[in-house]
């Protein structure tokens, strides 16, 4: 387990961590990045490697006769494996990123309630001697009971936060594009007909080269005014310049956890900037927040030590793998 930069009790309960220990023998798990030496020492016995960043190559994955597969805790499938070496000797390659929702899906939700109530904006106003005493603000603000909110990109976080609003009863609309099995409650729709009907929009897609400025600056024309945007995936999926430019002109507020680089360089106009909600990548910062990742780590390898199939992390497709990783290879560095 060479999980850093992550730290050990970021990922595991300790009651989780001493269920693993028992089901397994641990090389590693230090708060320390393990050298590739001892990596490579270790691999013709592993069975499962768990790691930030999982680095083998094909003459490795040869050699590892009991690897079942790999597990990357940063949060996205990037370079250094040879995955089409664990695809041909059907070694499972893993990923995290579903141990992510409960707390990016809670910050989502905070993000749309403060912006739909203007908490940020009278927050300042206060301290300008300029709040708006027991008005409705109806020029920008709006209730999340039932609410017009899209979802570009339709995957964990979403579909977490869609359960979390349930209690407002929103009108939910979707575009996906990579096809998944569609959800009653949820209208799935086209990209034009998301920005034109939604008075939220929540850009939760996953990097990919097809993803890149999925939300175009011909959409972000279209929103409504005094629509709100939520940039809780990464500023990848948006013309975040463009973005700008309608928060500036008063056309929509945005809410953003994510920037084209991060972190922000301290003389950015954006930091002054009006009708924008500023998060420094902290959705899923907070304590306890990454412990649904250990929870997963061990059902999963809990069951496949048991030769059971189902799985609670989420696995590679092999047509996107490419995709995928030639986002990760441009936008800003985790950790």
């Amino acid at each position: 387990m060479d999980q850093h930069f992550r730290l050990v009790d970021e990922l595991f309960r300790p009651e989780t961590f001493a269920a693993l220990s028992d089901l397994c023998e641990i090389e590693g798990a230090q708060n320390e990045p393990m050298s590739k030496e001892r990596i490579d020492q270790r691999i013709d016995e592993a069975s499962i490697l768990v790691a930030a960043f999982p680095g083998l190559n094909a003459s490795q994955i040869e050699r590892a006769k009991n690897l079942k597969a790999t597990i990357e805790v940063a949060g996205a499938f990037s370079e250094g494996l040879d995955y089409q070496a664990c695809f041909d000797k059907k070694i499972e390659v893993l990923s995290c990123s579903p141990g992510f929702r409960q707390s990016v899906a809670e910050m989502t939700l905070a993000l749309a309630l403060a912006g739909g109530r203007g908490l940020v904006r009278e927050h300042e106003a206060f301290r300008a001697g300029q709040e708006h005493w027991l008005e409705d603000c109806s020029d920008t603000d709006f209730t999340l009971f039932g609410a017009d909110i899209g979802f570009i990109g339709f995957g964990q976080i979403a579909k977490e936060t869609v359960r979390l609003m349930a209690p407002f009863a929103p009108k939910i609309r979707a575009y996906d594009p990579y096809p998944s099995p569609e959800n009653n409650d949820v209208e799935f729709c086209s990209l034009d007909q998301l920005v034109e009907k939604s008075r939220i929009v929540i850009v939760a897609a996953v990097p990919s080269d097809e993803t890149r400025n999925i939300l175009r600056a011909d959409l972000i024309a279209k929103l409504q005014k005094s629509s709100l945007v939520i940039l809780i995936s990464r500023a990848w999926c948006a013309d975040f310049p463009a973005l700008l430019a309608a928060a500036n002109a008063k056309k929509i507020t945005l809410a953003t956890d994510v920037f084209p680089t991060e972190p922000l360089p301290e003389d950015d106009e954006l930091r002054n900037m009006q009708n924008i909600i500023l998060s420094p990548h902290r959705a899923a910062a907070v304590p306890g927040g990454r412990h649904l990742i250990g929870d997963m780590i061990y059902h999963d390898i809990k069951a496949i030590l048991d030769g059971r199939p189902e799985r609670q992390l989420k696995p590679v497709n092999p047509a996107q793998v490419s995709s995928l990783i030639s986002a990760q290879k441009e936008l800003p560095p985790v950790g």
